[in-house]
């Protein structure tokens, strides 16, 4: 049984939540998760590199790099067939700006021991 996922770090919804090709019938559609999303906008819009934007999310940069590459596949999946994007669901959860709290962690695990040091004592 694989573990839960943690929580993705979302800032913001989109403001929209489809796009739909003009001029086709309804062939099918995309759904790109809000982490996929926000994946693309920090990396694609706001051009942050992926160590940044996986640290905003509160993943590693390897979970920031395979949520980029889904994202960008459901992506260009729904330009070249002209099927309908839709952008909802995922796992994660929302960056509270109005409190001036983030999503809490920095894409790193603290192991049992919380990173403070507890190996080996040399001699």
């Amino acid at each position: 049984m694989p573990r839960p996922k943690r929580p993705r770090c979302i800032m913001s919804r989109p403001i929209i939540k489809e796009f739909r090709p003009e001029g086709t019938e309804k062939k099918g559609e995309v759904i790109l998760s809000l982490e996929e999303f926000e994946a693309i906008r920090h990396i694609d819009f706001e051009g942050l590199d992926q160590s940044q934007a996986a640290q905003i999310m509160n993943v590693s940069r390897q979970t920031f790099g395979r949520i980029l590459k889904s994202a960008r596949y459901n992506l260009s999946n729904a330009i070249v067939n002209a099927y309908c994007l839709k952008i909802g669901g995922g796992c994660y959860t929302m960056h509270d700006t109005q409190q001036g709290h983030g999503c809490h962690g920095h894409g790193r695990g603290h192991g049992r021991q919380g990173g403070g040091g507890h190996g080996r004592k040399k001699n």
